[in-house]
């Protein structure tokens, strides 16, 4: 069966969100997660496999955790991580076949928002530069003038560096709340990806947003099959800052105070 997804709001819309499913997928073979199947796409719309829908159970959340950790580390094997012999692999890389001159795109299929779309060796300046800045410029006029200087100085710091690590990007979802892990009777299956690389705790911050059915079970396993540098919970704010923002834009004062509060454990972390 099949599964249409309209995609209205931006003309490449399709063709985006095609390519980033068809780069995770490339991470099945490596033991990443399930990823919906795109069977083509129209100048409007997007042809899925239809998942058949299941019921959320711990040895499926188990699985997917583990799955989605060698997903992250589909760039960089564990073993070539730890040798340091790697190549370096920027933050910001888009899918192979990611439409040439169209930049990154995120949000609900009718309200997207252009990313930017620039490569770095840091995540702090990537994702300060390239994820930040084209909300909170949106932002400009719509937040109070005193929440968009705490936002601007949080993104400052994270611009900073102050909170990058020896780790270099992984090939993350880039949208990973609830309703884009859908559990199937063969286990959860990821659909509607912002894919790029990114910094993995990015993924399981969002997870921790709106939350998942055995979500403790989830992280756990991730912990057991790629380990995350010490302190990840506590920056975990950090990681939804942006997406929080995001829905500040698009969804109104309703989000104001979580975003703030990211906002102020960013400026406070580490301090």
């Amino acid at each position: 069966m099949v599964h249409i997804k309209r995609t209205r709001s931006h003309p490449h819309a399709a063709e985006v969100e095609a390519a980033g499913l068809r780069w995770l997928r490339s991470a099945e073979q490596a033991g990443g997660p399930r990823i919906v199947k795109v069977l083509r796409t129209a100048p409007s719309a997007l042809y899925l496999q239809r998942i058949a829908p299941g019921r959320a159970n711990e040895s499926d959340a188990v699985a997917f955790g583990a799955a989605l950790a060698k997903m992250h580390c589909a760039v960089w094997p564990p073993e070539t991580f730890a040798a340091e012999n790697r190549s370096p692999v920027p933050f910001g890389a888009l899918p192979p076949d990611h439409p040439a001159g169209t930049p990154p795109l995120f949000g609900p299929a009718d309200e997207l928002l252009e990313l930017g779309a620039g490569r770095h060796p840091s995540w702090g300046v990537f994702h300060a530069t390239e994820r930040l800045e084209p909300v909170l410029a949106a932002l400009h006029g719509a937040v109070a003038p005193m929440d968009l200087r705490t936002l601007r100085r949080a993104q400052d710091r994270i611009g900073s560096g102050v909170f990058d690590c020896a780790e270099p990007a992984s090939l993350i979802h880039g949208d990973l709340w609830n309703g884009n892990a859908l559990w199937s009777d063969s286990g959860v299956v990821l659909i509607d990806p912002a894919a790029h690389t990114g910094h993995r705790e990015a993924d399981l911050a969002m997870l921790q947003l709106f939350g998942l059915p055995h979500l403790d079970a989830v992280l756990h396993s991730y912990q057991q099959t790629a380990p995350l540098t010490d302190g990840w919970r506590n920056r975990v704010p950090i990681h939804q800052l942006f997406y929080l923002a995001v829905h500040l834009l698009l969804f109104g004062p309703g989000y104001r105070d979580a975003t703030m509060a990211a906002a102020e454990t960013t400026l406070q972390l580490g301090n």
